[in-house]
Order: structure tokens, then sequence, then C-alpha cells
């Protein structure tokens, strides 16, 4: 059964190191939105291809909790977004490669070939590369944490100066890029 798509999402704005981060939320205070204020209208683009072209944000507070746990994340304590809890839309190959995002360890990486392997699609790696740009919850389905191939950062939605801090804060190894 396919759960109910929202209408109406609550949008929080909450401050980062690394900018403010805009938070969406459904009515049953699930995470459903995590992007960065300064790619807004780009956030607003996936959602209405997500959730169709009704959808409305109201402004609002981050639950208690996803507010505790980022905080704590930011603060070094890096396992605390594994308490979040979110619902997304999406097809369902996306919704499976987001799924496989979250068990990625704090402090790995991994890349695409390995992510569409480990999902049994091994040739699936330019699918899994678009579904990982879609993700709509950056940094709690950590889509930071696939890089190219070879080490190096590749592009991420928020920024790859956003990337590479998020890495170097998880103490990830990757290959630096030559210029940001």
């Amino acid at each position: 059964m396919t759960a109910k798509l929202p209408e109406q999402l609550t949008l929080a704005r909450y401050k980062t190191p690394i900018g403010v981060m805009l938070l969406a939320f459904d009515d049953e205070g699930f995470l459903r939105v995590l992007d960065f204020e300064d790619y807004e209208p780009r956030m607003h683009k996936l959602l209405r291809r997500q959730y169709g072209e009704k959808l409305r944000f109201v402004d609002g507070q981050a639950p208690a909790k996803v507010a505790r746990a980022l905080d704590r994340y930011f603060a070094g304590e890096l396992a605390a977004l594994d308490e979040i809890e979110c619902r997304t839309a999406g097809t369902p190959f996306q919704r499976s490669v987001w799924a496989e995002l979250r068990k990625i360890p704090v402090g790995k990486t991994t890349s695409y070939g390995a992510l569409a392997a480990k999902l049994g699609k091994p040739q699936a790696m330019r699918a899994v590369g678009l579904a990982n740009g879609a993700n709509p919850i950056g940094v709690v389905v950590p889509c930071h944490r696939v890089i190219g191939a070879n080490g190096a950062l590749t592009g991420y939605g928020g920024g790859l100066h956003r990337k590479q801090w998020l890495l170097r804060h998880e103490g990830a190894s990757f290959a630096a890029p030559a210029t940001l």
C-alpha cells in the first residue's frame, strides 16, 4: 500500500556551520526535506516533481527531537543523524537508493558503482547517480558519502565545499579537488 502524499509541509530554517538548512516536515513529524537555503528554488522544483504541483509550505519550527539530533551531529556526535525519521516520495528505485545511502557508515564513503552493485544492479551506476542527485533529504540521507571511484569528490547538490566539510567532519578519506 502506498502512503498518501502530503499536500502541505512545515518548513523550518536551521543554522549550521556550513549555512542555513531548510527542513520540511509532514504532519506526523517525519523529515521530508533537508536542503540548503541558497538552493531553495532547486529544492522546490525537486519536491514538485515528487509530490506534485499542489504541494504547499507553511513556516514553522523543526520538531525538537530533530533539532537536538542535528545539534549533536554538528557538535561531533555523528551517529545522532540515525535518530531522525524520514519519509520520501520518489520512485521505488530512488527510494531503494536512498535507503542504501542511510546504510553507509559515518566516516566511510562509497562510489556510484559500489552502490549500484549493493542494489544488485551493477550496470545502473548512472541511474544511481541520478537518484543520488534527486535525494530530497541531504546530510541525513548521506548522499555526500558517495564519491568517485578514484576517491575524488564528485558533485553535490549543496556545493562541493559543503560536501568536503561534511566528509572532513565525519573523518572520511577522499581526494580533495584542486579547487572548490
